[in-house]
């Protein structure tokens, strides 16, 4: 059995753990409606954490795509005020997205920066503009259909309203799938895993390594633009702290999911998986009125032990062969 199989196991006895726990503890949490009222903020989560995983296994991080998804937000939020269409606003939200991908990109393989350094500085930089450019203010009037997307259900496109899914899960899923799909079974995710490996007997085996770790940051600012276009609709506003620290989230799912942070080696499915058990735990969590700064704490402790388990567990799996040779 892989280690990354192991890992995929663990993650759904603890998913299981937590719904057990805070299904006989808490009334109502076992609820349909609270069930998918939980879907809503791990979905925006889980969405920016599928183009993370990309990163990590390719060996980047972009610790910039919550405050680009501030950004595409703002972006989207101007078009409004010029008077553009939903079609044009989304737009706007895709191109900022895609234009600060491209500069965290343009930085990392032109100049051969480390990943790290420059998305910490673009963190600073895109927050910065949406603050600056803000201020204190917020801008509001979004159009009801953008509502119906962070907040509806499938049944409210279907006029069937037993079908309470909603509309952001089922994007995260779909995008899930498609992603899933892009690494695990084509010759580009092939290519990614082996980046990650051994970036420089990548080059050597004939894949354009710089393209393709360019083609994933951009990828990165259009999954944040696509986060942020759902959190957007779901609160109806544009503010200059939008998925404020949501970084340290999408990495903490991201590593819980299995994905070795040396890059090389993970799963969507892991990532996947992880994005559940932090999101149903958290909900579970907020029902229990437990403070913000509990939860940061909780995460930063999820982020520590989802790094040194699977490896313990992989240890344990080398001493068990071992022994048994």
């Amino acid at each position: 059995m892989k280690a990354v199989d192991t890992w995929e196991r663990v993650l759904v006895a603890l998913i299981v753990l937590v719904y057990i726990v805070f299904g006989l503890g808490i009334h109502g949490f076992l609820a349909p409606y609270a069930i998918a009222d939980s879907t809503t903020n791990m979905s925006e989560k889980a969405i920016i954490a599928l183009a993370m995983a990309l990163l990590v296994v390719a060996g980047e991080i972009d610790l910039s795509i919550a405050a680009t998804m501030a950004l595409s937000s703002l972006a989207m939020g101007y078009a409004m005020k010029a008077g553009a269409a939903l079609p044009l606003m989304l737009a706007a939200a895709a191109a900022t997205g895609a234009a600060c991908g491209a500069l965290n990109g343009w930085l990392v393989t032109r100049w051969q920066l480390p990943s790290i350094v420059v998305t910490i500085g673009t963190l600073s930089l895109y927050r910065g503009l949406a603050q600056v450019l803000l201020g204190d203010q917020a801008i509001t009037g979004y159009p009801d259909r953008l509502s119906t997307w962070g907040n509806g259900t499938l049944g409210d496109l279907v006029d069937l309203p037993k079908l309470i899914v909603p509309i952001e899960f089922a994007v995260m899923v779909l995008m899930a799938i498609a992603v899933g799909l892009l690494l695990h079974r084509t010759v580009h995710g092939r290519r990614i895993f082996a980046i990650g490996a051994n970036r420089i007997a990548a080059r050597f085996s004939g894949i354009s390594v710089d393209r393709y770790r360019f083609l994933l940051f951009v990828f990165a600012g259009l999954m944040a633009a696509l986060a942020s276009v759902l959190l957007t609709g779901r609160i109806g506003s544009t503010r200059p702290n939008l998925a404020m620290g949501w970084e340290l989230d999408a990495v903490t799912i991201v590593i819980l999911g299995g994905v070795a942070i040396e890059g090389g080696r993970g799963s969507i499915v892991g990532t996947i998986l992880a994005s559940v058990l932090l999101g149903s735990f958290t909900f579970g969590l907020g029902m229990l009125n437990v403070s913000g700064i509990v939860m940061s704490m909780i995460v930063g402790a999820l982020l520590v032990v989802s790094m040194v388990l699977p490896r313990w567990l992989r240890y344990g799996a080398l001493l068990r062969r071992v022994g048994v040779a």
